[in-house]
């Protein structure tokens, strides 16, 4: 006999109709069938694997997805508090080797629990790999525990690039607070020898044909793949392929103010009011002043923002895609008016307005599904303005800025209001300019019954080793600081602690 089923209130899914107790909601994206994979970065120092390693997981938590990092270089600063010279990484000193291999252990295990306890899909091992030994480690770990491997390589040969890449990332890092910049240099670099010396790159011709990989040849100018064995480790590939580095800005504004917003509705596809018409003039001259070389301008298919585009007199792009999110029989209606019409459905959405979805309509999720396009095109241009929706720019914002599937929907996109959008090393930096022409405020608070928070497991943004569900932190490893060979400390240096609260992500 066929199964009875119920849909759910809030997202309009059908469930099994039967005493079953409910499975727990893993993430904000679909179920994977596939085993949980541990990605590993492979490279030499400053090739750009933190970088990589943060984007990715920026980008899988952001479609639902759940990824977290595991910086084995804050494991060692947890463990060695002082860190004086390279002879740290020298391959001969067997000492600072046993510290190293036991950070990465340490590492290991909390992706094991990150991965079988606290509904991980996907764990970043960031960490240089260099040799075969260690990535064997890594390989018999993933056996043993289930756990599918995708190697990520970065492979970079230019001078000029890792130079600028130490100078950016390497030196404002904790192992040379308070060195002059000229001593931190000289000591990173001999640092990258010591790996120099080791290193045993990848090699998908002959010993690791069987691993599925993927080599980023000279910051995406090249790319080499080998053995994708599922759709989310295509997905990553793609992702891959289609991000840069080159310097941009990306410029994120709503529509003028439209006749609907003046009148409290939502949806629809009304022209804008005297002041939205206003603010399209001010935004074309904001525009003329930032004096931008190949200004991409994107709009969607509704009337609002075409409007608004056509008074910067350039060419510009329509995206279906970047349509406000579709409110279903809630269309062109106010609040006051779903709320008398449609009582559980106005409730529903205050309770979870990321997953809600409306009767005939879509949910953040949804949307953040079908921005996924959006998104990788954003990643391949330079700068770009983007003309949209309110739910859209929140979406967008998310990802640019690692925000929570919880803080998504009640991201602050005003009227009138441009967000510059700068991104650097490791996140993003945002401006928000408002061009001074009055608006309505369309943004609705959190309500209070709402705010006692999520789950924190179901977080989406990528979190520091350190950043914990539990209320009390346990200590991931003991300190190895007896192990640790004595050396002398870099001339222009005072060794400082490392604090064992690690550095909160930019965002």
């Amino acid at each position: 006999m066929p199964m009875e089923l119920t849909q759910s209130r809030i997202q309009k899914i059908w469930l099994p109709n039967d005493n079953r107790p409910a499975l727990p909601r893993r993430s904000c994206g679909p179920q994977l069938a596939n085993s949980p994979t541990v990605i590993v970065m492979v490279g030499l120092p400053a090739r750009g694997k933190t970088y990589i390693s943060k984007k990715l997981t920026r980008y899988l938590n952001w479609i639902g997805v759940p990824t977290k990092v595991f910086n084995v270089g804050e494991y060692r600063r947890e463990a060695v508090k002082h860190y004086s010279s390279y002879d740290f990484f020298r391959p001969d000193n067997e000492e600072a080797m046993k510290v190293r291999r036991q950070c990465a252990l340490a590492a290991l295990r909390d992706v094991k629990l990150y991965l079988t306890e606290e509904a991980g899909q996907i764990a970043v091992f960031d960490a240089t790999n260099t040799t075969r030994e260690r990535r064997g480690m890594i390989l018999n770990f993933a056996k043993e525990n289930g756990f599918k491997v995708f190697f990520i390589e970065s492979v970079c040969n230019d001078p000029t690039v890792v130079a600028t890449n130490v100078m950016e990332v390497k030196l404002s890092s904790p192992d040379y607070r308070d060195c002059n910049s000229t001593d931190a240099m000289e000591d990173f670099m001999k640092r990258i020898n010591c790996y120099q010396a080791s290193y045993q790159p990848l090699d998908p011709d002959d010993y690791d044909r069987e691993l599925s990989l993927i080599k980023v040849i000279d910051v995406g100018r090249r790319f080499l793949v080998n053995r994708v064995q599922d759709h989310i480790q295509s997905r990553i590939v793609y992702y891959l392929m289609n991000i840069h580095v080159q310097p941009r800005t990306i410029y994120l504004c709503r529509h003028g103010e439209s006749e609907f917003n003046l009148k409290g509705k939502i949806g629809g596809d009304s022209g804008l009011s005297n002041r939205g018409k206003k603010f399209a003039l001010a935004l074309n001259k904001f525009v003329g002043e930032q004096n931008l070389k190949d200004l991409k301008v994107w709009t969607s298919q509704l009337k609002r923002t075409i409007q608004t585009a056509e008074a910067l007199q350039l060419p510009y792009e329509q995206w279906k895609a970047l349509n406000e999110i579709d409110a279903g029989v809630c269309e062109e209606m106010t609040y006051e008016e779903i709320r008398e019409q449609h009582p559980e459905e106005f409730a529903l959405r205050d309770q979870d307005k990321y997953y809600y979805r409306y009767p005939s309509g879509e949910s953040y999720q949804d949307l953040v599904q079908r921005l996924e396009p959006v998104i990788m095109e954003l990643e391949r241009q330079e700068n770009v303005l983007v003309i949209c929706h309110q739910a859209v720019m929140r979406c967008l914002l998310a990802y640019f800025l690692d925000k929570s599937a919880d803080e998504m929907p009640y991201l602050k996109c005003p009227l009138h209001t441009v967000l510059k959008l700068t991104p650097v090393a490791y996140g993003c930096r945002v401006e928000s300019i408002s061009l001074n022409i009055e608006a309505v405020n369309t943004h609705r608070e959190r309500p209070e019954e709402a705010k006692k928070g999520p789950n924190p497991l179901m977080r989406r943004n990528s979190v520091t080793p350190l950043a914990s569900p539990e209320p009390t932190k346990k200590p991931r490893i003991n300190s190895f600081e007896e192990h640790v060979a004595v050396s002398s400390a870099l001339p222009g240096c005072v060794p400082q602690e490392v604090p064992t609260q690690l550095p909160g992500q930019v965002s």
